[in-house]
């Protein structure tokens, strides 16, 4: 995300909470020319700025490892301006309850950093509580590959046998909604999840 910001904005922050993530970044950024980005450690519900610092904060593809979303939620309206933006792109759960709860377990089951996805009215509604108003969201499938999605987690192959069974043995109803697909073995090949942009301008309470 900060490599994609860097040509477009003055100056760009990219935080992380581990060092080496930063230290990855910093590499991988310098070394596509921009040298207008400064690395910060630091957690996202306990940001190290200011109040009002940023014209734009953004989170992409993490929020859901956030053990306390609101937290970082009232963090980043304090650090940005008003009338500045906040951009959010994460995996979302169904609204339907039974659905969210078999998004949200595989999830774990397959990563136990993951702490929960949230569906796209609750983030309407957290967001909108905390000061912020919604001015966009967009919602857009997104396809898992099975065995790629595992060893990104690094899924033991005993692990991944029984998440596999369990969306394999998944009801009618969820195997259509999750578009859930076998390879020619009978295998698991991959499902389709959710995922969602929104844009959220701050406003004075």
């Amino acid at each position: 995300m900060a490599n994609a910001l860097a040509p477009l904005v003055r100056r760009v922050t990219a935080l992380d909470l581990t060092e080496e993530m930063l230290n990855a970044a910093a590499g991988f950024i310098r070394g596509n020319g921009h040298t207008n980005v400064d690395f910060v450690a630091g957690d996202a519900e306990h940001l190290p700025f200011a109040d009002v610092s940023f014209d734009l904060v953004t989170c992409r593809i993490a929020a859901h490892h956030f053990p306390d979303t609101g937290a970082f939620a009232r963090e980043a309206y304090r650090v940005i301006k008003p009338g500045g933006r906040l951009l959010l792109i994460d995996n979302v759960a169904p609204e339907l309850d039974v659905l969210d709860d078999f998004y949200n377990e595989i999830e774990k089951q397959r990563d136990p950093s993951h702490v929960r996805a949230w569906k796209k009215t609750e983030w309407i509604r957290l967001l909108e509580h905390t000061g912020f108003r919604t001015e966009m969201l967009a919602r857009f499938p997104k396809r898992f590959q099975f065995r790629d999605w595992c060893e990104r987690s690094g899924l033991p192959a005993d692990e991944r046998t029984a998440l596999e069974q369990k969306l394999l043995q998944a009801s009618d109803a969820i195997k259509r909604y999750f578009s859930i697909e076998t390879d020619e073995t009978g295998g698991l090949a991959g499902f389709t999840g959710e995922s969602a942009y929104i844009q959220a301008v701050r406003e004075d309470k």
